[in-house]
């Protein structure tokens, strides 16, 4: 079926797309090959209690997305989590930035939120003449809307890198590890100089029930190494979260792979829209942006939204 846009992907930009579209009078589809919306912001359920495997968490700086996450808040969706981290590796300390957010449903549920009222189809395109629409936005990182954009100009810039990650969530009896962190409370490390772990997230202190759970995102390098069988890098990944952190086996163990978790590089531009053979195309997500954030892919989305809004009211 024809429609004014088509919105290929529903994770955070495309949801938030979609709904400024709409807002704005515009009618818009949206499409996702999965079977629920969030795309890195995915949560799955493990030992009877949602896991964040994707992002990590949320932070805040522009009042727009401010005025959203505040929202959550009132309504409980989502919580202040910690503004201090850990460094473990080559010289074990703390770090403080911004406040990070959580949600204790998990981070897909913020998309699920937003995407409540809008009407989210199940396909797996393969191209862009799969649709017909006046303007196609493909809310993906670059690898994957090169894939769909084909012969389009819009491909041409549609040139930025994206690394991979094998996230590792994990499940003790009890929590052993709070003294790794200040005060006694752990909630997060940076690793440094490590060659199978970069980051670990105390999954039970950001959902706000303390269960003894980490996530841990492997380096690029390893996670490009295991891409066809992502299952055989949890040893490795496992050994070296023992070694950091002096924790006994896990109980049991779950791996995902993210073959395009995060962009490399830089890139200012909020979003990109080029007109083509077949109607105006654009791309946002977080890979577009000064940093790849949660509020980057909100910010790329809402406004590539907004500026689409504008063009095809004018016509």
């Amino acid at each position: 079926m024809p429609s004014d846009v088509v919105v290929v992907g529903a994770g955070l930009a495309g949801v938030a797309c979609a709904r400024e579209l709409r807002a704005a009078g515009v009618g818009v589809r949206l499409l996702d090959r999965g079977h629920r919306v969030g795309g890195r912001m995915a949560s799955r359920r493990l030992w009877e209690r949602p896991t964040d495997l994707g992002a990590s968490y949320l932070t805040v700086s522009d009042p727009g997305f401010g005025a959203v996450v505040d929202d959550w808040a009132a309504r409980g969706l989502a919580t202040p989590w910690t503004d201090t981290f850990s460094v473990l590796g080559e010289e074990p300390r703390t770090t403080t930035g911004p406040m990070r957010w959580g949600a204790p449903s998990g981070l897909r549920s913020l998309v699920e939120d937003l995407a409540a009222d809008l009407d989210v189809e199940q396909a797996d395109l393969t191209s862009l003449a799969d649709v017909t629409a006046s303007a196609i936005v493909l809310a993906m990182p670059d690898p994957q809307a090169r894939r769909l954009g084909g012969d389009h100009p819009v491909t041409e810039v549609l040139t930025r890198a994206w690394e991979p990650v094998i996230a590792l969530a994990a499940r003790w009896p009890e929590r052993t590890w709070d003294h790794l962190g200040p005060a006694g409370r752990f909630d997060g490390a940076f690793v440094n100089g490590d060659a199978a772990v970069g980051w670990v997230a105390d999954d039970g202190r950001r959902r706000g029930d303390d269960a003894p759970v980490l996530v841990v995102h492997s380096t690029p390098e390893l996670a490009a190494r295991h891409l066809a069988d992502p299952a055989g890098a949890g040893p490795g990944i496992v050994a070296a979260l023992r070694r950091l952190m002096d924790l006994d086996e896990p109980a049991d163990v779950h791996v995902h792979r993210w073959t395009f978790a995060r962009p490399t590089g830089e890139r200012e531009e909020p979003y990109v829209l080029v007109d083509g053979p077949r109607g105006l195309v654009g791309a946002c997500g977080d890979g577009w942006g000064p940093k790849p954030k949660v509020e980057t892919a909100w910010l790329s989305g809402a406004r590539l939204g907004r500026e689409l809004a504008r063009r095809l009211s004018a016509v």
